[in-house]
């Protein structure tokens, strides 16, 4: 069954009335539960927009697990890069590097290994962006806002996880360095 309202005041009380009438034909006393649902659509949007809240939430978590691990391959192929690069740390301490360059040189590597990973993410984003639009036959958009600024994250998390390896390279005694087989 169906009913409407004429305008946006008056649904709280066709809701009641429908609610009434239901129960005089459904013959259900004062106290009983009602064996019928009586909806608007307003309830409909908002049972929508919670389920869109959800799922949005969902998202944003596997992100933040994926970008968390991203970071962490990131810290760890840097680390690597400190350790087989030793000798080459130590060399340039001792004929003059200073700490902030051995630091910033780490640092840098770090970046542009996130920000190729984010650029590629976004490449891939799109082209699936792309894809589905074309085999389900969805309208997609993507803003010029979102691509930047995942990019920029990806830099971001590549300053954050690898800071501590640039700054273990920094921290390198040349002598030690050089020792190192």
């Amino acid at each position: 069954m169906e009913a409407a309202a004429t305008g946006g005041d008056d649904v709280a009380a066709v809701q009641t009335e429908v609610t009434q009438l239901l129960d005089q034909r459904h013959r259900i006393s004062a106290g009983q539960p009602d064996d019928f649902l009586v909806r608007n659509l307003q309830d409909i949007a908002n049972a929508a927009s919670a389920t869109a809240s959800v799922m949005q939430l969902l998202l944003t978590s596997v992100a933040a697990v994926a970008l968390l691990v991203g970071g962490i391959g990131i810290m760890n192929i840097m680390l690597v890069s400190v350790t087989e690069r030793t000798r080459e740390i130590g060399l340039r301490v001792a004929v003059g590097a200073r700490r902030t360059t051995i630091r910033w040189q780490f640092l840098t590597e770090a970046v542009v290994l996130a920000t190729a990973g984010g650029a590629f993410g976004v490449i891939f984003g799109l082209l699936g962006s792309v894809i589905l639009a074309q085999v389900a036959g969805w309208r997609t958009t993507v803003s010029l806002v979102s691509v930047v600024s995942a990019v920029a994250f990806s830099a971001l998390v590549g300053v954050f996880f690898g800071y501590y390896p640039a700054s273990k390279a920094a921290r390198m005694d040349p002598i030690e360095a050089l020792r190192f087989e």
